[in-house]
């Protein structure tokens, strides 16, 4: 499997894997997922993005390619599970569970990778949540670049609104005073408390 998608051509692989029927004894989730209904705009947008890094003679990573060839398989899964009542978090994890245990039986996942990419998985929640100091708790996450860079994809793919994706951007380039401004605004622009008028003194009847 990283052969055919580490080598530069994976786009191309991909296609001519789907054409020939070969894409689905390697990843029979992904496809099932695909032939219902989800989007593979996030797969082919990961691998245009790991065909210009090895063009540019950059490393890539096994977890980052399977997270995003498992991406519709893990959606399709996660939105079952909500839909049967599962709360965000809890379906979430159990799809994760699921959708890892359905692939190790057509395609090895050593723990090595299996590992990250739940992690990847999981920062994708915690992203979009940046008051207070969960920004700065992201970014020490170990994970946390990956899980930047498959924003990034997803945003560039048009599975969520433009926008997060260059706050992170520009989050990371400043500096403490300048992540803090940014934490202030972002706090500002949340629903504001209406204050509670209070009501008139009643008056009395003239004695």
């Amino acid at each position: 499997m990283l052969k055919l998608f580490s080598a530069g051509q994976g786009e191309a692989t991909y296609d001519l894997l789907s054409r020939y029927n070969l894409l689905a004894p390697l990843f029979p989730e992904t496809v099932r997922a695909i032939n219902n209904g989800e989007s593979d705009e996030l797969i082919r947008q990961a691998l245009r993005n790991t065909d210009a890094r090895i063009a540019q003679g950059k490393s890539v990573t096994p977890y980052f390619l399977f997270a995003a060839m498992l991406w519709p398989a893990l959606q399709a899964e996660w939105t079952r599970r909500q839909d049967n009542g599962d709360p965000v978090q809890p379906a979430l994890h159990g799809a994760i569970g699921k959708v890892i245990g359905r692939q190790v039986q057509a395609t090895s996942i050593p723990k090595r990778f299996s590992g990250p990419m739940k992690e990847i998985w999981e920062m994708q929640m915690r992203l979009p949540r940046r008051q207070g100091k969960r920004a700065f708790a992201a970014m020490s996450h170990p994970r946390f670049r990956a899980a930047y860079d498959f924003l990034l994809v997803r945003e560039a793919a048009g599975e969520i609104e433009p926008g997060l994706g260059q706050w992170w951007t520009d989050f990371q380039k400043t500096d403490e005073r300048g992540q803090e401004r940014m934490l202030t605004e972002l706090g500002s622009d949340g629903p504001k408390k209406r204050k509670r008028r209070r009501k008139p003194p009643t008056k009395r009847p003239a004695e």
